[in-house]
């Protein structure tokens, strides 16, 4: 199943003033939907699945085009994506802590790959986490790769979203 999307309007000095804050405006409204909604939690790990794909999706086409830093950037989302879907499956205290602070800090992305690459035996989400964390700071922010190192990360993403699939047993296609 295809996801649609909705754009929302936003004023720019208030998404401007989230940025310098370092606020999510995308994270934000949809864990705010979320919260409000009481959305069950099989729900939310098959939206998390659904924008992990969107943003992997995105990221061929931003390598296609040779764009290394929307690339890396999406990239990125694909694997935090994906790192949220099984926290919420698996309810790690990363997960709580993050509902807690009303955001997912760098830190606690790191700690939940962590976690939940111990507590499932899956190597691949630290190393797609470690891969996804390079591609935002040296790809995006740095903007110091180029697409042949980009492009060299997007399996070790591919087989972590086909891992979070397999672990959370939902697959978008099939609801």
């Amino acid at each position: 199943m295809d996801m649609d999307y909705v754009t929302i309007t936003v004023p720019k000095e208030l998404a401007d003033k989230a940025l310098k804050k370092g606020v999510d405006l995308e994270e934000l409204i949809i864990t705010t939907l979320i919260e409000k909604l009481g959305l069950d939690p099989s729900e939310v790990v098959r939206l998390r699945i659904e924008l992990a794909e969107k943003s992997l999706n995105e990221a061929k086409g931003y390598i296609g085009k040779g764009d290394a830093v929307q690339a890396s950037e999406k990239l990125y989302k694909a694997v935090e994506e994906c790192i949220k879907a099984l926290a919420e499956k698996y309810r790690i205290p990363e997960r709580e802590e993050a509902y807690r602070e009303g955001r997912w800090w760098t830190r606690l992305l790191s700690r939940a790959a962590k976690t939940l690459s111990r507590k499932l035996n899956q190597p691949i989400i630290d190393i797609a986490w470690s891969k996804a964390y390079d591609l935002h700071t040296r790809g995006f922010h740095e903007a110091s790769l180029e697409i042949k190192h980009v492009e060299i990360d997007v399996p070790y993403i591919e087989q972590l979203l086909e891992k979070t699939k397999q672990l959370t047993k939902t697959d978008p296609r099939n609801g």
